[in-house]
C-alpha cells in the first residue's frame, strides 16, 4: 500500500468520525426538547423541535400531559409553548414529535404536582402578627414614649444647680 493510499485512507476515517461525533444543528437531525423537562402542573414549558431538513413546515406535538401543540418554524428550528393543566396527575409523560416529513421523535417529560400550603406555617403569635394587630403598633407607640421619658429624666437630672454655693 502507498503511502497515497494510506492518507486517503485516515482522511475518509476522519471524516467520518467527525460527521457522527458532531453535534445536531438545525436541520441536522430530527428530535424534540421540552424545557423545563421537570415541571409543575400549572405551569407553561418551552417546545423545541427539528424535522431534519423539514423546519420550514409546522409540526404536531403530542403529549397525554398537555393534549396537541402545533409547532412553527423558528430561526431554523420548530418552537412553541404549552401549559401544562393545573389538575395533572404526577407522573412521567411521552412527548411525541409529528413531522410533515413522516419523520417522528420522542422525549419525556416529568409532572410533578406539589400541593401548595394555603396559608403560612402557625409559628405563634408575636407582637405584631396574628388577630391582634393592634397590639403590635401599641408596644412601639410604648416602647417610645418609655424611650423619651428615659431621655428626659437623664437631661434633668445631669444639669447643675447653679446659684448656689456652699
Amino acid at each position: 500500500m502507498t503511502v497515497r493510499a494510506v492518507l486517503t485512507v485516515l482522511g475518509v476515517l476522519g471524516a467520518f468520525v467527525l460527521a457522527v461525533g458532531a453535534p445536531a444543528r438545525a436541520g441536522e437531525n430530527t428530535f424534540i426538547e421540552v424545557t423545563p423537562n421537570s415541571a409543575q402542573a400549572g405551569t407553561r414549558v418551552d417546545i423545541r423541535a427539528s424535522c431534519d431538513n423539514d423546519n420550514n413546515r409546522q409540526a404536531d406535538v403530542q403529549s397525554d400531559a398537555f393534549g396537541r401543540v402545533v409547532l412553527r418554524p423558528n430561526n431554523g428550528f420548530l418552537t412553541g409553548a404549552v401549559t401544562i393543566p393545573g389538575n395533572k396527575q404526577a407522573g412521567d409523560y411521552s412527548v411525541e414529535l409529528r413531522c410533515a416529513n413522516g419523520g417522528t421523535a420522542t422525549t419525556t417529560l416529568t409532572v410533578l404536582n406539589m400541593t401548595q400550603p394555603s396559608k403560612g406555617p402557625n409559628t405563634g403569635a408575636g407582637g405584631t402578627a396574628g388577630e391582634g394587630r393592634g397590639k403590635g403598633s401599641l408596644l412601639l407607640v410604648g416602647g417610645l414614649v418609655a424611650a423619651a421619658v428615659a431621655a428626659g429624666f437623664g437631661a434633668f437630672g445631669s444639669r447643675r444647680q447653679t446659684g448656689t454655693r456652699s
